[in-house]
């Protein structure tokens, strides 16, 4: 139990790393992203080949984790635009309500009563997003694109849990990140025609912070998380990345400073989040089951 809770909370501690790379990266959300998944699918299979590791699945199961993939895919999307349009804390903090989604997913797909307790604590983490933007109306597109950043993260969690056990976590890893890159190769041409003032060639330091967000925050943390997976629920996984925004926003403000364009209200709906993540690890250890 206790190694898959620090896997899970590094994984997170990284996550949290991701919305300051998205600042630090000048590329608009859908080459960013672009450029990620093909780097972490070109690293994923330079490690997997040198190890000499099975590559071969099903048809089947490659269909599936590439649909798996071409949702993630759409989740960081989202998730980028969300601090383009906004801030690092907007995106952060929206990224909270994929507890309440996961709560309200997860029975579905595994055919089970839903749980009062967890819609209660994915609710509060709503509340606290409620609370910190009722007065706000400066973030509406970017709060907007969180949401349903989050929507897409609880789908594809959900998904990944179901699917946890059809081959070693890089492998899974390998075909999820080939099907975001194959999804955003052909949406790429489209949206730069759409959009042709887009930044989408990288500079030496987009390059540089690329590489960190692709072998740090992606290839470390994604594997950290999936061996989680083995032993707790999509529920609690998506709950304890509710910590990500804790974590993004304390280093925004660092280096950000953006302490300064919060409104007191941010601090009570922050609370109400880490008081959900809170009782779900209390919840955990009290029954000593993930």
């Amino acid at each position: 139990m206790k190694q898959s809770l620090i896997q899970l909370h590094v994984s997170v501690l990284l996550a949290g790393f991701t919305g300051i790379l998205g600042v630090f990266i000048q590329l608009n959300e859908l080459p960013l992203v672009w450029y990620r998944m093909g780097i972490t699918f070109i690293t994923l299979l330079c490690i997997l080949v040198l190890r000499k590791q099975k590559l071969q699945l099903p048809f089947r199961k490659t269909m599936v984790l590439t649909g798996i993939g071409m949702l993630i895919a759409l989740h960081w999307v989202f998730f980028y635009a969300s601090i383009k349009f906004a801030n690092v804390s907007i995106g952060l903090v929206c990224f909270a309500a994929t507890g309440l989604f996961t709560a309200l997913l997860e029975p579905l797909f595994n055919r089970v009563p839903w749980k009062k307790a967890e819609l209660l604590l994915g609710l509060l983490s709503l509340i606290g997003i409620y609370i910190i933007f009722q007065f706000d109306i400066r973030y509406q597109t970017g709060i907007l694109f969180g949401i349903v950043s989050a929507i897409i993260a609880a789908l594809f969690s959900v998904l990944n849990k179901k699917n946890i056990t059809v081959a070693h976590p890089q492998t899974i890893m390998l075909f999820e990140m080939g099907g975001g890159f194959l999804l955003l190769s052909l949406l790429l041409p489209a949206y730069l025609l759409h959009f042709p003032k887009a930044h989408w060639v990288p500079s030496f330091k987009d390059i540089f912070w690329l590489l960190i967000l692709a072998w740090l925050c992606t290839v470390l943390a994604m594997e950290l998380m999936l061996k989680a997976l083995h032993n707790v629920s999509a529920f609690t996984q998506n709950l304890t990345l509710n910590l990500e925004p804790v974590y993004g926003i304390l280093l925004a403000f660092i280096l950000f400073h953006e302490n300064k364009y919060l409104q007191n209200t941010f601090y009570v709906g922050i609370a109400c989040i880490a008081l959900s993540v809170g009782i779900q690890m209390r919840r955990i250890v009290k029954h000593r089951k993930l």
